[in-house]
């Protein structure tokens, strides 16, 4: 009996930390629809910034030596899309965050946005 009831003991140990292992240590996506809703209008902002960090790096890359890099506010609803997984960012969002982070990292030397 009590090596049954250890047994079942160290299995549910063992499943709750191979769970901990998988998860990264942090949950994923909250439960309650409320708070999950929350989460996503936390990582809207962050992710926006992100993007347009992540277009314009990509807009600088692929110009040849010389050229000005062209940014696009699509390329930054893409990777908001595909790469951080938000299906409803709005062009106007987009536009506004591209547009700030293009004074902020001084792109006007070498880039020109349509935002």
């Amino acid at each position: 009996m009590n090596v049954t009831l250890g047994a079942l003991v160290a299995a549910a140990g063992i499943a709750l930390v191979a769970l901990g292992l998988l998860a990264g240590g942090r949950v994923r996506r909250p439960f309650h629809a409320r708070r999950a809703h929350a989460a996503e209008r936390r990582r809207y902002p962050v992710a926006l910034r992100r993007a347009c960090d992540m277009a314009i790096a990509e807009a600088r890359r692929r110009a040849g030596a010389g050229e000005l890099a062209i940014v696009r506010t699509d390329a930054v609803l893409e990777l908001m899309r595909g790469h951080f997984g938000f299906p409803y960012a709005r062009r106007e969002d987009a536009a506004a965050a591209l547009h700030r982070r293009f004074r902020e990292r001084g792109c006007a030397v070498d880039c020109v946005t349509d935002a």
